[in-house]
C-alpha cells in the first residue's frame, strides 16, 4: 500500500515581524541569561580582584616564587590577574543561571492617556 510521505519539519515563521529580521539564534524565547552573564562577570571580577589584592594575591605569589622567578610585586600582579580570570568565568556561569531565572520578558504595561483636555470656556467668559 501507499505510505504517507513525511517531510522534515521546518521551523515556523516568526509571529512578530520585528523578530524576522533577527538572526536565527536570536529568535525564540527571550530570557535574562545574557544580562545576568554581564552582571555576573562584573561582580565576579570586582570580588575576585578585591580578594586578590587584600590577601590571597600575596599568599599565592609567595607560592609562585618557585615557578616564576621574578620580583614579589610581579608575582602578586600575576596572581591577582589569575583570580580575576577565575572570578570572571565563575561570575559569568552563575550570572547566566541566575539571570535566566530572575530576568524575564514581560508584556509592556498599558499606559492610560493622561494628556490634559482643553478646558471649554463658557459663553460669558468669551465676551
Amino acid at each position: 500500500m501507499d505510505e504517507p510521505v513525511t517531510t522534515p519539519e521546518q521551523p515556523a515563521p516568526p509571529s512578530n515581524p520585528a523578530e524576522s529580521g533577527l538572526p536565527p539564534e536570536a529568535q525564540g524565547e527571550t530570557n535574562g541569561g545574557p544580562l545576568g552573564c554581564c552582571l555576573g562577570i562584573t561582580v565576579g571580577i570586582l570580588i575576585s580582584v578585591l580578594l586578590g589584592v587584600i590577601g590571597l594575591g600575596p599568599l599565592v605569589a609567595s607560592a609562585m616564587v618557585f615557578l616564576i622567578h621574578t620580583d614579589a610585586i610581579t608575582n602578586t600582579r600575576i596572581a591577582t590577574a589569575f583570580f580575576a580570570l577565575i572570578g570572571a568565568i565563575l561570575g559569568a556561569y552563575f550570572g547566566w543561571k541566575i539571570g535566566k531565572r530572575l530576568y524575564r520578558e514581560y508584556e509592556p504595561p498599558v499606559i492610560k492617556d493622561r494628556t490634559r483636555k482643553p478646558k471649554t470656556r463658557t459663553k460669558e467668559a468669551k465676551l
